[in-house]
């Protein structure tokens, strides 16, 4: 499976203190080294694909529970750590804003630096744009993507944990992928999703439910670009309600329904993109083969595939699902009990709490690496230690 979950945060504004900042990093390179210790660096990038570990995480290292900067401060903070420590064996490349579009250039970094072939790192900057494609533009939840970061283990194995925006609604979503990549990576991708809000209306060609339209969205490609995007225009005009008298008597009730639907989600963009006839030229030009080809040809974005799927499902009648594919996420409030909150929740960041889940990481990691023996007596510690957690 390609994704590990999707989860939904409130957005927040401000900064991490630099004193929190600090034990933050301190946190976080403790857990890491004991992941890494007891269970290698693959596991500990498996483990970044979890988005409700990944929370658990968040929240052990003192930052806000609920925030949206649990993605990107914590994936700043890791990827600290990691420059840092560089026997963790892992490293991070991309991150917010700006930094995610020197993703291709640090992996090269990375791959250098873990000793990577290069056909490998290769692969990981093809899953780093098709990741954020089919996030923005296979996908279309209304989230606008601002982060996007990829987690690499030196066997290889990679995470990928992007994060959009939704200004209106005030919320940022998390999207999770991870290796390795299915046999049709757009193709329901997801394996579990978290997320405290479900939008209700999406366009979703990742689902199976819109595999037909996919195929028909290929090969409407194939067509003539200028007949095409007359097409579009069509379906753009019927999306708005504008529906010629001799027609109106031939469109179907739950073609009728779909077009409402179409208003309602893209208001004000009912019209279509003003270099759609360039774009399909070009499309028409290299003849994708496949719907995956398609997504990854330049040019081809989220205007040009909801121009598509307009056409599929209002024109051809073709459908489209528009099920939010997000879930109730598992509540990882009580992680947050550790050494408290960036912002006080469940109570204020407490030093000394901190300082005595530090001791005892530190003194576990220092006992596991003296022999098998003891790294097993070192395990048992912390199971004891989670066996007192609530259920």
């Amino acid at each position: 499976m390609a994704y590990a979950g999707v989860a939904d945060l409130p957005l927040h504004t401000g900064h991490v203190p630099a004193w929190l900042a600090a034990y933050m990093k301190k946190l976080a390179r403790a857990i890491m080294e004991a992941v890494v210790e007891f269970y290698g660096p693959r596991r500990l990038v498996e483990y970044f694909a979890d988005p409700v570990w990944f929370q658990a995480f968040n929240n052990a290292i003192g930052m806000d529970w609920d925030s949206s900067g649990s993605t990107t401060v914590t994936i700043g903070i890791v990827r600290q750590v990691v420059e840092e420590t560089p026997h963790l064996g892992i490293g991070v490349a991309g991150g917010k804003g700006r930094r995610a579009r020197e993703t291709p250039k640090d992996l090269e970094i990375i791959g250098e630096r873990l000793g990577l072939p290069s056909r490998i790192v290769e692969e990981l900057k093809y899953v780093s744009r098709l990741a954020a494609k089919t996030d923005s533009a296979v996908l279309q939840d209304g989230y606008t993507l601002y982060h996007h970061s990829v987690i690499v283990s030196e066997d290889g194995a990679w995470v990928v944990i992007q994060q959009g925006m939704n200004v209106e609604a005030k919320m940022a979503r998390r999207y999770h992928w991870r290796s390795p990549l299915p046999r049709t990576p757009t193709l329901e991708p997801h394996s579990a999703i978290a997320s405290q809000r479900r939008e209700d209306f999406v366009v979703d060609l990742t689902s199976r439910k819109s595999l037909e339209a996919r195929r028909l969205i290929v090969d409407l490609a194939s067509e003539n670009p200028s007949r095409l995007a007359s097409s579009i225009r069509e379906a753009y005009a019927l999306a708005k309600g504008i529906v010629p008298l001799t027609m109106w008597s031939n469109v179907r009730d739950e073609a009728r329904r779909v077009i409402e639907q179409y208003r309602r989600y893209y208001r004000p963009q009912l019209k279509p993109p003003k270099n759609i006839e360039a774009v399909l030229r070009r499309v028409w030009e290299l003849s994708p083969r496949s719907f995956e080809e398609l997504v990854m040809i330049e040019g081809v974005g989220p205007a040009t595939l909801r121009s598509l799927a307009l056409v599929a499902e209002i024109i051809y009648g073709v459908p489209i699902s528009h099920h939010d594919p997000a879930s109730s996420p598992i509540d990882p409030f009580r992680y947050a009990y550790i050494a408290g909150g960036k912002d006080g929740v469940p109570f204020p960041f407490r030093r000394d709490y901190a300082e005595k889940v530090l001791e005892f990481l530190e003194a576990v990691i220092r006992e596991a690496r003296l022999d098998e023996k003891s790294k097993r007596r070192a395990l048992a510690r912390i199971q004891r230690l989670a066996s007192l957690l609530p259920k």
